[in-house]
């Protein structure tokens, strides 16, 4: 089932508070199983360039259905970096996409830019879990 836009908005509710809650500004995107964009929010204030972070975030994560700072250290090796040339080089691998898998299949991927790296993720984290369900977020670690 693809991601519809009340659920792309529950999942940026849930990052825009938690950014709040660490009173940072941010960029939060949620995307389809395709890498294609569903929504995106860029809180006031928020540097511009947090837009792009997010998308590509969100791309990253949809594309390997994990989050996406775990796959850092591999964001030059052959697949992933093939992955991001033929994709269009919007696709970032570090800190900050959180996967959206439903029943087997990856259905998109959120990600949020424009604070530091693990705020980033803290937020796309916190946004996930409220679609999702912190169980489902823990489970993506394992």
């Amino acid at each position: 089932m693809p991601i519809t836009i009340s659920e792309a908005q529950t999942i940026i509710d849930g990052a825009i508070a938690k950014a709040k809650e660490l009173n940072v500004k941010v960029t939060v995107a949620v995307v389809d199983g395709g890498g294609k964009i569903v929504a995106v929010n860029k809180m006031d204030g928020s540097h511009w360039a947090g837009t792009y972070g997010a998308i590509g975030k969100a791309v990253g994560a949809s594309a390997f259905g994990r989050p996406t700072g775990e796959m850092q250290d591999q964001a030059f090796s052959p697949t992933p970096s093939g992955v991001r040339e033929r994709s269009g080089g919007e696709m970032i691998l570090g800190q900050g996409g959180i996967p959206i898998n439903r029943d087997g299949f990856i259905e998109g991927g959120c990600g949020v830019g424009g604070s530091i790296p693990p705020q980033d993720e803290e937020c796309a984290r916190a946004g996930v879990i409220s679609l999702m369900g912190d169980d489902y977020v823990q489970s993506i670690y394992d």
